[in-house]
């Protein structure tokens, strides 16, 4: 293997089925350490720390969710342009977008930082934290925000490692990362041996250890594997954004990372709607959306996996095999969700009693909700299939307006139509109606083809483009998009 190739897997050729499912299992796998990882501080913090350091930290993480959705914005969106480029054999191409979206995150990062840490307490009176919460999740914001260029760096170049079709080297830092938060958050929050007790900010601190560490980790790594985003000598230029890239980035990644931000928007209302209910309907809720959270994480991971493999196979012109790759998505993706319904609802006793306790009226709540909304997830993974496919492309703001669309306008239209009717039904069926509209949209925005049209948003210099032409040109003309 070539210099700069290892860890690199070439998504364009050999067996569509086993590739795919091969380079979605380590995405997926990170998501839900990352969810763990997040479901045992939250523990770690409750038990020791009490009620009020929970709420506190809660408060801090709807900010840092925010930050988290513009760069996964930025990161889909390079990982877009890499994984073209590295279809197309231009390597040269895939380190300059790499090294555009590395340099700009880490301005982007250090200006969150350092407005974070002094707009800390505007933001959290924003957010009309409770005044008993306040100090700690000041606290706790502060260090996360010293702790950000190395998180959202870190997230960055893991997601740029996946357009190189290297899914395994993500998931090793990922482990690292989860570890080490892990292990030092009790150390840490309670001061074991000759280590003060910090509390909160104990908690916050090992959060950033683990992301400073993990980011190290992953550059030492990078360069001691020669992994293909590997900057050498001038290339160490490409770390200055350039305005080509950078205008890709912002162009499609905001759209993107917007997306994930209305998704959350949407679940912010359905909680307030939960509410109206009393609080037994929102504990119930509440032990419901826990479970919930690992049913949306192989829809993500599997449409990040499609999106980094159709466009390298866009970049290297091979449109007959697209359509092979959004339907073997779509299948996994109706597999692993379905049997992840099927365990949770044949086992939904156990599985409430770990947020519930024997708390019945609850836990019967919960199944009724759980056996009316589950299924929607089926229909939003097969959406996030299509919009992963059309995404390799460029395609994202119609995806977004699809999005805007049916989580306001359908579901919550939904819900006020039928709540006169069928109480607070309405809401558990509200997801499934949203859900089926987004999906019927996605699919006719996908037969439709115009997103077959746009073209490769990988910027190529002049000469570049000419050297491609005559390398890969065929006697009968380049390979037009049919699939």
């Amino acid at each position: 293997m070539a210099a700069g190739t290892a860890g690199a897997r070439n998504l364009t050729q050999g067996p569509i089925a086993s590739t795919l499912l091969l380079f979605a299992i380590p995405t997926l796998a990170s998501n839900i350490l990352q969810s763990l990882n997040g479901s045992i501080n939250a523990i770690w913090v409750g038990r020791f720390l009490g009620a009020q350091a929970l709420a506190a930290t809660a408060n801090a993480n709807i900010i840092m969710f925010l930050m988290f959705s513009v760069v996964f914005g930025f990161g889909m969106a390079s990982t877009v342009m890499i994984a073209q480029a590295v279809g197309s054999g231009n390597m040269d191409a895939a380190r300059r977008a790499f090294g555009s979206a590395v340099g700009f995150c880490f301005i982007l990062s250090m200006a969150v930082a350092i407005g974070g840490w002094i707009g800390s307490p505007a933001l959290l009176h924003l957010l009309a934290t409770p005044p008993e919460a306040f100090d700690l999740a000041l606290i706790y914001l502060r260090v996360i925000f010293v702790a950000m260029p190395a998180t959202l760096l870190g997230v960055m170049m893991m997601m740029g490692l996946r357009g190189t079709g290297d899914a395994r080297t993500p998931l090793i830092f990922m482990f690292v990362s989860v570890g080490i938060d892990l292990v030092l958050n009790p150390v840490l929050i309670l001061g074991l041996g000759p280590i003060p007790a910090l509390g909160i900010a104990g908690s916050a601190a090992a959060t950033a250890v683990a992301g400073f560490a993990s980011l190290i980790g992953l550059v030492c790594y990078t360069y001691a594997k020669d992994l293909p985003l590997r900057l050498r000598g001038p290339e160490i230029a490409y770390l200055r954004p350039a305005w080509a890239e950078v205008r890709v980035m912002l162009g499609k990644g905001l759209p993107m990372g917007l997306q994930m931000i209305v998704m959350s928007a949407s679940g912010l209302v359905m909680i307030g709607l939960v509410n109206r209910e009393g609080f037994l309907v929102t504990a119930a809720y509440g032990a419901a959306q826990q479970i919930w959270t690992y049913l949306q994480m192989p829809a993500m991971a599997m449409g990040g996996a499609v999106s980094a493999m159709a466009a390298q196979n866009i970049g290297a012109g091979l449109w007959n095999r697209i359509s092979r790759i959004t339907g073997y998505g779509m299948l996994y993706l109706l597999a692993i969700t379905g049997a992840m319904i099927a365990v949770i609802l044949l086992f939904h006793e156990p599985l409430l009693a770990l947020f519930l306790g024997h708390n019945e009226a609850a836990s019967a709540a919960a199944w009724e909700m759980q056996l009316r909304a589950s299924w929607s997830y089926l229909l939003f993974g097969l959406t996030m299939i299509l919009f992963g496919v059309m995404r390799a492309n460029g395609v994202v703001m119609r995806p977004l307006l699809i999005l805007i669309f049916t989580l306001f306008g359908i579901r919550l239209g939904f819900y006020y139509w039928a709540y006169p009717h069928i109480g607070a039904n309405a809401l558990w069926y509200s997801f499934s109606v949203g859900s089926a509209a987004s999906l019927l949209l996605a699919v006719a925005l996908y037969w439709q083809g115009g997103w077959r049209k746009a073209k490769l948003i990988v910027p190529l210099h002049e000469e570049e483009c000419r050297e491609s032409v005559h390398a890969e040109s065929e006697p009968a003309g380049r390979i037009a998009p049919v699939g």
